[in-house]
């Protein structure tokens, strides 16, 4: 859809009560596709393509070569020779998670190779090592690195909770807030929009767990705060909060820019510049 990314409709869908369901190995198709629930409700099934690192014609070959009742096992997957890299994508994206448990548990049982021995190939452990599953902020990076999204908590959500966004409100508050008033605000860059007819203008998008913000950017703040504008992937902004007397649709002057990156350095998130 253009300018938004994934990440920002699946907030947006799920702002909105529309379920939306994780990359499933048993239950995913390429695309993303609507499936319904035990409830009988429809929700969205995140497709295979999400996943970063996999290749359309491996795996529509996986999904014409799956069970009717799904895999029960890694080895059922090995066994149709996918690519040692596919397989690893998809255990980093926890599409292996209905029989390994989560993601870590999936990569710990692609290192394991007897499978390639023939003397060891009809050994079963009854009782196999068990890996911790990774902590919230852990696998809050592994989604975004490797899904570019993610359905559990949301990164602005776990820092503002960690008391490391103080002073900063959110898009759900800014709607409170009258004509310009001051503001500080926090979130993932998600979109840098310079339009050739904005006069040097860049629109920026951020993203926190309550909805998108729009700030506006002139040529002179980008270039005096060059590094941050350029490259944060979670940035703070000081500005005025402008509001729309016919819309009501609320935008930032940005007058300070702050780059938090390293608040959640590990964390893997590319925004869709200057599209």
């Amino acid at each position: 859809m253009g300018l938004y990314s994934a990440s920002q409709l699946v907030q947006d869908a799920r702002r909105h009560d529309v379920q939306v369901l994780p990359v499933c190995i048993n239950h995913s198709a390429w695309d993303h596709s609507l499936e319904t629930t035990d409830t009988a409700e429809l929700a969205i099934r995140l497709g295979l393509r999400q996943v970063k690192g996999v290749r359309q014609g491996p795996i529509q070959e996986l999904i014409a070569q799956r069970p009717p009742q799904g895999f029960q096992g890694l080895s059922q997957v090995q066994a149709l020779h996918l690519a040692k890299g596919q397989l690893e994508s998809l255990a980093s994206a926890n599409a292996l998670t209905c029989f390994s448990g989560h993601r870590y548990q999936a990569r710990w049982q692609l290192l394991d190779n007897h499978q390639d021995l023939p003397l060891l190939r009809e050994i079963h452990e009854t009782h196999p090592e068990q890996l911790p599953a990774p902590v919230a902020l852990n696998a809050l990076t592994e989604d975004y690195a490797s899904l570019n999204l993610s359905l559990e908590h949301h990164p602005i959500a776990l820092l503002r909770h960690a008391g490391l966004l103080k002073g900063c409100i959110s898009t759900h508050q800014m709607a409170h807030k009258p004509h310009q008033s001051l503001v500080t605000a926090a979130g993932l860059v998600t979109g840098r929009q310079r339009p050739s007819t904005a006069s040097g203008v860049t629109f920026i998008t951020l993203e926190d767990e309550t909805g998108n913000t729009n700030l506006v950017v002139w040529q002179g703040t980008a270039r005096a705060q060059r590094q941050a504008y350029l490259n944060a992937k979670i940035l703070k902004v000081k500005g005025i909060l402008e509001r729309d007397p016919d819309s009501q649709a609320i935008h930032i002057i940005a007058g300070k820019l702050i780059d938090c990156s390293h608040l959640l350095d590990q964390l893997n998130i590319n925004s869709r510049d200057f599209h």
